[in-house]
């Protein structure tokens, strides 16, 4: 079977989309797994060795796209797709497969989509609680049980970049180093304040470590704020791209993060791993890892999944200090140290 999934459209979702693929490849029936993504994902898919193929969505965030997505669709019937799984639950996510004469389409109800996805599947919030769950399932037969174990995502390293990184970069790898990544595309309700992340910079350079901040260029003032009078911290936002990330986290000895895209990256590359958790949920989208550690408050008022505080103050966060996640790191960093003797 040759299996086309269209993907979903935020790093982190396609980071946990990898435990699908991983599943499809598992099955014995499939013989490849091609990814129709946003264009920015190429980068990441090219680490997921289950991923024969991504095709490029040509439409922007947002778009609908009737005619790009028709025209993709025509051109992707010579690859005579068996079955396309659609993550996403819109309905114009279900369209190039439609197009694309797929015969058998696979997704959950969501908008109207009868006919666009003629393998449909009720989806049960309460028996697959986790992003990854529902994921997972659509890649089994209708009715299957889910496995007790999933499969964690897994980013291959690429040594070549991650070498000439170091270089360009000028950084000092004989110290260890962690990593600090404050932001959070979604917004400031699933942030830990800034000056929590450069009181624990401060403590981790005392004890020793170097601290590197990873982000995208409009986190590059967050970076310098970690950083303020720290020359232990070394601010990276904005000079790296999504695949430089990958790299640099394996050169680590742990990572702190918000719950975000790069926390599921963080998550895949397996290092020690400590996730803030404010206004989303753990119990929805956890970092994929035996490896991890979570820091979540769980306040009457959480998860409220919103983009900013209703409330103002946002203590499921502010509240979380930073010995807490000090102590959550440590015991980490001893229990790998542990495992590898």
């Amino acid at each position: 079977m040759r299996v086309l999934v269209v993907g979903p459209a935020w790093v982190g979702d396609m980071v946990m989309a990898q435990s699908l693929f991983i599943t499809l490849k598992q099955r014995g029936d499939v013989s490849a797994v091609d990814v129709l993504a946003p264009a920015w994902s190429l980068p990441l898919l090219a680490r997921m060795p289950e991923v024969r193929c991504p095709v490029v969505l040509p439409t922007t965030h947002g778009q609908f796209g009737l005619s790009p997505r028709w025209r993709l669709g025509r051109a992707l019937r010579s690859k005579s797709y068996d079955q396309a799984i659609v993550l996403p639950r819109s309905l114009k996510a279900a369209l190039v497969p439609f197009f694309a004469a797929v015969p058998r389409r696979t997704g959950y109800r969501g908008e109207m989509r009868y006919g666009l996805i003629n393998d449909m599947r009720p989806l049960d919030k309460a028996a697959l609680p986790q992003v990854v769950q529902r994921y997972v399932n659509l890649g089994l037969a209708p009715g299957a049980t889910l496995p007790a174990e999933l499969p964690q995502p897994r980013l291959r390293i690429d040594e070549e970049n991650r070498a000439a990184l170091t270089q360009s970069l000028g950084l000092d790898t004989s110290r260890p180093a962690i990593v600090f990544m404050p932001g959070a595309e979604y917004g400031p309700a699933k942030r830990w304040p800034l000056m929590h992340y450069r009181e624990l910079a401060r403590q981790l350079v005392a004890s020793g470590y170097q601290v590197w901040v990873l982000g995208s260029a409009k986190e590059r003032l967050d970076g310098e704020s970690v950083g303020a009078d720290n020359a232990g911290v070394i601010n990276l936002c904005g000079h790296t791209r999504l695949e430089d990330t990958i790299d640099l986290l394996s050169l680590a000895v742990a990572a702190v993060s918000n719950d975000s895209g790069l926390m599921h990256v963080a998550a895949a590359v397996g290092i020690p791993l400590v996730a803030i958790y404010g206004s989303s949920s753990p119990h929805y989208t956890p970092p994929l890892s035996s490896a991890a550690a979570i820091v979540y408050r769980g306040l009457d008022c959480s998860p409220c999944f919103e983009r900013n505080c209703p409330i103002g103050d946002t203590p499921c966060l502010t509240e979380i200090a930073p010995q807490s996640v000090r102590s959550a790191l440590d015991n980490l960093l001893d229990e790998h140290d542990h495992a590898e003797d």
